[in-house]
């Protein structure tokens, strides 16, 4: 055999073009030396496969299910009707029924914060005179518990929603589902941070017979609010809906003022519902919940779907559920949230991750818009480029760039939507959360806000499912 030496001379003369997949030690490495290096993000898949499966990450069945899914997420209209009391509108709430945030749970695994919002619901339902009452008809199971997600709602933090609570009535137009989430509380000493002293109560007890029905009548007299376009003008405002809303409340209350003006209602009531609204930043919050719920309600039960239709933590467990994977939960234990705490707070105060409000992550908002919004780094910490960062990053492991929601600073580029299970799993990035804090001591409330991420361990069980049906469809 004979040597080419002239072609192996020109072979070594030539530059060098590498490319880097992974870790980037030996791209740094080059870069010091002062040779260019392609750097190629790849992570290995975070569970092996048996060798026949692997091919469900390109299956063209998969492919279509989640097209088919993300298509009647952004299809959905949502529309906010009404407000009406809990036991009017949601299905099987009875007068000792309690919906919750997040996935099951019983009394003796409630967090702080869970205690805290159903001693306060108990106490304004005038089920108990004191917390060691409501307390005790707790243990004794007289009371019970249920998911809001079960009942076509969503509650942020610990969500609690009682049945003489006012409830805000979605309908997705473009469908038959509905949606409904309580009012918003605004920061601080709420119930849904588990605050329930007396000024909490009577907040709550004004919701129910002032806010609750003038807002009602008013949206009533104009035919609703089309709360997907809402959402995007919000958007392109500077709000990504989860932990900053100015722009979106904003828009509602200029929307509806009018017929809160002609509705007939005493002056001081009407004025007292404006004010709120103007002193409440963080109102539109729980309309961007209920619209989440009834677009991700649109794409449950989409049969082989490896998207996610909902994210849901209730203090104790993160869960997720498949839209092609039934109602069953995947969960792990709720992870703490990384932020900015209120003076006087810090980690040691803090509870694990809770809430229903990471439903706008799961409709592509929230956390997969925070390039639109860098504004919020003040609240919950960082900087504007991680802001950017964190959006981009989504779109490694989702479906679509939503048709509506848009981000300006992208070039007005789709925020990411419609996370997919597999290349969660393929790619080892996890959905990204920013939501608040709240102490882990029950009756306190808000500590700070921050950023967040579910842990692994929903996707990896999530997967094994995906992995089980697919060989028995492939079979």
């Amino acid at each position: 055999m004979t040597i080419d030496t002239t072609r192996i001379q020109q072979l070594f003369s030539q530059p060098l073009k590498v490319a880097n997949l992974g870790l980037d030690l030996f791209a740094d490495a080059l870069d010091a030396e002062g040779v260019e290096a392609a750097r190629v993000e790849w992570r290995p898949p975070l569970i092996e496969l048996e060798p026949e499966a692997a091919a469900l990450f390109n299956d063209p069945r998969i492919e279509a299910a989640n097209q088919e899914a993300v298509g009647q997420m952004m299809a959905a209209q949502p529309m906010l009707v009404d407000v009406r009391p809990a036991r009017e509108v949601l299905p099987d709430m009875t007068e000792r029924t309690f919906f919750h945030a997040g996935p099951p749970l019983d009394w003796a695994s409630a967090s702080g914060p869970m205690r805290g919002a159903l001693i306060g619901a108990m106490l304004y339902e005038g089920l108990a005179q004191s917390a060691e009452q409501a307390e005790s008809l707790a243990e004794r199971g007289e009371i019970e518990l249920s998911p809001c997600h079960h009942h076509e709602a969503v509650g942020p933090m610990a969500g609690v929603i009682s049945p003489s609570m006012p409830v805000m009535v979605v309908e997705n137009a473009a469908g038959e589902n509905r949606a409904h989430c309580t009012l918003n509380e605004g920061l601080g000493k709420v119930l849904r941070y588990g605050a329930n002293g007396p000024e909490v109560i009577e907040r709550l007890r004004w919701f129910e017979h002032v806010f609750g029905p003038l807002v009602g009548a008013a949206l009533r007299a104009i035919g609703g609010v089309d709360l997907r376009v809402m959402t995007a003008q919000a958007i392109q405002m500077g709000d990504e809906c989860h932990n900053r809303n100015k722009a979106g409340t904003n828009l509602f209350t200029r929307e509806i003022a009018p017929a809160l003006v002609e509705c007939g209602a005493p002056t001081a009531d009407i004025a007292a519902v404006l004010r709120f609204l103007q002193g409440n930043d963080f109102f539109y919050l729980n309309l961007a919940m209920a619209m989440g719920k009834a677009a991700a309600d649109a794409a449950h039960d989409v049969a082989g779907s490896t998207m996610v239709s909902t994210m849901a933590r209730n203090g104790t467990e993160f869960g997720i559920r498949v839209s092609g994977l039934g109602d069953r939960w995947f969960t792990a234990p709720s992870e703490p949230v990384r932020g900015l705490y209120f003076p006087g707070y810090g980690p040691a105060d803090a509870n694990p991750d809770i809430g229903d409000s990471a439903i706008t992550e799961t409709v592509g908002i929230g956390g997969f818009a925070l390039a639109g919004a860098p504004a919020i780094v003040q609240f919950i910490g960082g900087t504007p480029a991680d802001a950017l960062r964190y959006t981009l990053d989504m779109y490694d492991i989702t479906v679509a760039e939503h048709d509506d929601f848009r981000i300006p600073a992208l070039d007005f580029r789709g925020t990411p939507v419609g996370i997919d299970v597999r290349k969660v799993i393929r790619t080892g990035v996890r959905p990204v959360i920013d939501t608040g804090i709240a102490h882990r001591e029950p009756g306190i409330g808000q500590v700070g806000a921050g950023i967040v991420h579910p842990p692994l361990a929903c996707f990896i069980e999530a997967m094994r499912a995906i992995e089980m049906g697919w060989a028995v469809d492939s079979g």
